[in-house]
């Protein structure tokens, strides 16, 4: 069963300028703005690149059925080469895709963080390790955390109508 749509917001009288406040997280502006101020951090201050952060959050999107995140993009890791294309191929297919070697690990950390983080087998965690720098290792997590968070908030409350369709937006910061 579907989550029930919510009414969209408005602040003042006008629509927000932020695309996610026009759902149910307008209703909680101080607490979508603080969670922007720590999600424009992990993508406006980190170690790892761009389009290795948007290949798992596009994943999470995939895996946890949130429509708003499957159909954002976000401009800094277009612009460095993740380019539609690509991104078509973060699907259950992607063992047997183009996507570099280094996108499909990421995908395989993402999904074994999804569905059992405890259970990260030791031969992806040594995998992780000899792709990754320690710091970057951390970064992707934490934004897993984060990207399968919101993708849950989005879900459960419905934020996005079935209709939206793909868009490139500013990356967070």
């Amino acid at each position: 069963m579907r989550a029930p749509r919510v009414a969209l917001p408005t602040i003042a009288g006008e629509p927000p300028a932020d695309l996610a406040l026009h759902g149910p997280l307008g209703h909680q502006p101080a607490l979508w703005a603080a969670f922007a101020r720590l999600y424009g951090t992990l993508w406006s201050r980190g170690v790892l690149d761009h389009p290795t952060k948007e290949v798992a959050r596009l994943r999470n999107a995939r895996v946890t059925g949130c429509g708003y995140c499957r159909n954002v993009r976000f401009e800094r890791a277009r612009r460095d080469g993740l380019s539609e294309d690509l991104v078509e191929q973060i699907d259950d297919g992607f063992d047997a895709s183009t996507l570099s070697a280094r996108f499909k690990l990421v995908i395989r950390y993402t999904d074994a963080f999804l569905v059992d983080p405890a259970g990260i087998a030791a031969a992806l965690q040594d995998e992780m390790r000899r792709e990754f720098r320690a710091e970057q290792i951390v970064e992707l997590t934490a934004g897993l955390a984060l990207f399968m968070g919101f993708s849950k908030i989005a879900v459960v409350l419905g934020t996005v109508p079935e209709s939206m369709p793909v868009m490139v937006i500013p990356t967070p910061s």
